[in-house]
């Protein structure tokens, strides 16, 4: 399980040099916000969006939504200043671009001390290290960069991903071995929910935690396939009245729609209930 209990399921991208777009992100059903000094901000105001975005997080609004500032790479003339500045925002953690292997974050926890990190998975090298990043003692999260895998894997793009399933799962992997959040890419048509949500189901069956987004309009998509349906939280509530009533009587072993229900079943029952409880308990705020 990811060491982060509260829900990840929409990640949403927001430029931090936007006043109104910093704004606006107080009052949308995002689980966490990246708030971006990368791509998303042009070179000219690269080093007044910090400012702004600090100006933003300090007046804070944001509830229990998780902050993630992703900074600028540290081989670019902005990263280390957007370290250090991100360091003192009050983020919950700091998103570092191209992350190929362990040292890439050695290298931004020096400069940004007990603060989680993130790291963003988006080259042939990340990936085949996947494992040995996912083991950073900093590290808390991945977030699955495909726009950018895709260009250095020289792929043609496809409803299904298969080029990038290889490192995808990598990641997958990494991540569930070492207990850090796993957020899948973004999908760029953000006017097509139909392939929104292949793609979130695709993702959600991987066993991402949730999805990052680049437009509001992608959010109700994302929250509703990274949650418990209601057919998966009946189901668990059968399994574990089921399991204990075995337990209680000493009868047998505990059967739900003809298949037999073990402690890893209710296990995982269990916790399609908690994650549900979690997604209440944010949205109730």
């Amino acid at each position: 399980m990811p060491s982060i209990s509260r829900p990840l399921r929409s990640v949403l991208y927001i430029p931090g040099s936007k006043p109104r777009a910093l704004d606006k992100a107080r009052g949308l059903p995002a689980d966490a916000i990246i708030f971006d000094l990368e791509d998303a901000v042009i070179p000219e105001e690269k080093v007044a969006a910090r400012a702004t975005l600090a100006d933003a997080l300090e007046t804070g609004g944001y509830g229990n939504r998780m902050k993630i500032v992703r900074i600028n790479g540290l081989d670019t003339e902005w990263g280390a200043d957007d370290a250090k500045a991100a360091a003192s925002m009050g983020a919950d953690a700091i998103l570092l671009p191209k992350v190929n292997s362990p040292a890439d974050l050695d290298a931004l926890a020096a400069m940004t001390g007990d603060i989680p990190l993130w790291a963003m998975m988006e080259s042939p090298l990340g990936m085949l290290n996947a494992a040995a990043i996912a083991a950073h003692p900093k590290l808390q999260g991945m977030v699955m960069g495909t726009n950018d895998l895709a260009k250095e894997l020289q792929t043609r793009p496809r409803a299904d991903r298969l080029p990038m399933m290889t490192g995808l799962g990598l990641c997958v992997l990494a991540g569930k071995a070492y207990g850090i959040a796993l957020i899948d890419g973004v999908y760029n048509a953000f006017k097509d929910d139909e392939g929104h949500r292949v793609e979130c189901d695709q993702g959600r069956d991987m066993g991402f935690d949730g999805k990052t987004v680049i437009h509001p309009a992608q959010l109700d998509v994302a929250n509703e396939a990274f949650s418990p349906s209601e057919a998966e939280v009946e189901l668990a509530q059968r399994q574990i009245a089921a399991f204990e009533e075995c337990e209680a009587t000493g009868q047998g072993v505990a059967v739900v729609d003809g298949k037999i229900v073990e402690n890893l079943h209710v296990a995982t029952a269990r916790e399609t209930l908690a994650k549900l409880d979690a997604i209440n308990a944010l949205s109730s705020e």
